[in-house]
């Protein structure tokens, strides 16, 4: 439980493919995006933890709930406070209002290929945006604040999230096992070496299924 907080520092970064019918030019404005965006966000990360890390030290960091406030009050007095709740605001704001553009985006698509209700698919005409897929990404989401608190929302999307990333990481293993294992019969065929290349290979698919199981795991 004391890792979910951890966790959802690490969520977010997977938003921007769901905009990838609305891209130019995905397969080179993606990766790159989501390459800029994770080393900004990791930079951003070790930035703020340096600085808090400065200013109240090991013992003002276990003492606080708040830590951005506490460093803000110590350098600007209750200014500060109000500045950085402030900016926590707008950041949430920000926030909420990227979930609401990027995720009604799966329903969207879902419905294009025939796997969703149809009507979930239409455009309005003037705004060319998928507003029926928006409002019902308004509506579950009013639905689950409504629910439940934020704390067990919050422990639901984080380890479902998770899950799902640690599936993903086990299939890019096995994929990147078959390759290599392609790429070695190709060459042992002209070469020896058919029994080391196998072994690598499943070496590979090994470490793959018990990293996606850990991931998993913590998750849940």
């Amino acid at each position: 439980m004391a890792l979910i907080a951890v966790l959802w520092a690490y969520d977010g970064w997977a938003d921007l493919v769901k905009m990838a019918g609305e891209v130019r030019e995905p397969g080179r404005t993606l990766p790159r995006a989501l390459l800029g965006g994770a080393l900004t966000v990791v930079a951003i990360y070790l930035l703020v933890n340096l600085v808090c890390l400065r200013v109240l030290g090991l013992a003002g960091l276990a003492a606080t709930p708040v830590p951005a406030s506490a460093v803000m009050e110590a350098l600007l007095g209750p200014l500060g406070g109000a500045l950085i709740a402030a900016g926590i605001a707008v950041s949430t704001l920000g926030f909420l209002s990227q979930s609401m553009l990027t995720a009604p985006r799966v329903y969207f698509a879902m419905a294009l290929d025939g796997v969703f209700f149809r009507r979930v698919a239409y455009v309005n005409p003037r705004s060319r945006a998928p507003v029926v897929a928006i409002a019902l990404q308004g509506a579950l989401a009013l639905l689950i604040a409504l629910t439940g608190s934020y704390e067990q929302i919050l422990n639901y999307v984080v380890s479902v999230d998770f899950i799902f990333f640690g599936l993903t990481v086990r299939n890019l293993g096995v994929v990147l096992s078959l390759l290599v294992t392609t790429l070695l019969a190709t060459y042992a065929s002209q070469r020896t070496g058919v029994i080391a290349g196998m072994l690598i290979a499943a070496g590979l698919t090994v470490a793959a299924g018990i990293g996606g199981r850990a991931v998993t795991r913590r998750a849940a």
